[in-house]
């Protein structure tokens, strides 16, 4: 862990002090079966946790998102430092959504809140949570569950999910792109572009990288150890990059960003009929 954080010499106590309800968290820790969902979100035969995530500890958490108390931690956490509202930055993402989609991805779904957002605005949607953490997902589908949401969760690298081409019609990842390094987000983008269908659309919530590069001291409140890699980036240009059209980036309640793109349709080749054709038609039919 990195030494002498903001976060980890004055938020945290704070936060376990004032802000997390111990009680809530501990009711949390014993309803949910973390030994069964450790084995039913591992990771497919052949992948590994990549070193850019398991190496790191992420939020002052020792271990980073491989435990159980990043999982339990994260949502109190996060409905504090997404200002001005958790619930109102989230539904950002979800009223620039584009028609009616039936195949939802939602990459580095974490604990699922954006993902149950979703499936609560797309009910007859087919939604489908990805994350590496077995605990955050673990976490995910109790709630979900509490819900009575139907949503599919399950365990890969958002870079290579293994899923088949074209098999989405709307992406989605909710502050994802600040927690990997720039290459494995650039890869993310090149996969999600894999597997939306022509004409799909990729969403896109995170940090306001114009704010995160004027505000470089931002990095010691939380431990982040790839968001200032993030913000010295150009998310648009990434879009371009890998293939998408309509490419726009949006500076959303200030200190956010939501960017999104479109995968082209098919451009079809005319028709064409001769002049002799037409007429020729146009007299069998007078």
């Amino acid at each position: 862990m990195a030494p002498n954080t903001l976060w980890d010499t004055v938020l945290k106590p704070f936060f376990q002090t004032f802000l997390l309800d111990q009680g809530e968290l501990e009711q949390i820790q014993a309803a949910v079966d973390w030994q069964a969902g450790e084995t039913r979100y591992a990771l497919p035969p052949g992948i590994t946790y990549p070193p850019y995530y398991q190496s790191q500890n992420f939020h002052g958490i020792e271990g980073g998102y491989l435990t159980t108390t990043a999982a339990l931690t994260y949502d109190p956490i996060t409905r504090h430092v997404l200002p001005p509202n958790e619930d109102w930055v989230r539904q950002g993402l979800i009223d620039r959504i584009g028609g009616s989609p039936r195949q939802i991805l939602d990459l580095g779904c974490g604990t699922g809140t954006q993902t149950l957002a979703l499936k609560k605005a797309f009910p007859l949607a087919t939604v489908t949570g990805l994350d590496l953490s077995p605990f955050m997902l673990s976490l995910a589908e109790y709630k979900a569950d509490q819900a009575h949401l139907s949503i599919h969760w399950r365990s890969g690298l958002a870079e290579a999910t293994g899923f088949p081409a074209q098999q989405f019609d709307l992406i989605t990842a909710a502050l994802l792109f600040h927690e990997t390094p720039p290459a494995i987000s650039q890869a993310i983008l090149r996969e999600a572009f894999r597997l939306l269908t022509p004409g799909g659309q990729l969403l896109i919530l995170d940090g306001n990288q114009d704010s995160l590069r004027q505000q470089a001291w931002l990095t010691n409140i939380f431990e982040e150890p790839y968001i200032q890699d993030y913000a010295q980036g150009d998310l648009r240009a990434w879009l371009q990059d890998a293939g998408f059209e309509a490419v726009q980036t949006e500076n959303h309640w200030w200190v956010h960003q939501i960017a999104q793109g479109r995968k082209s349709l098919p451009v079809q080749s005319p028709t064409w009929r001769s002049s002799a054709t037409e007429t020729v038609g146009s007299a069998i039919f007078a």
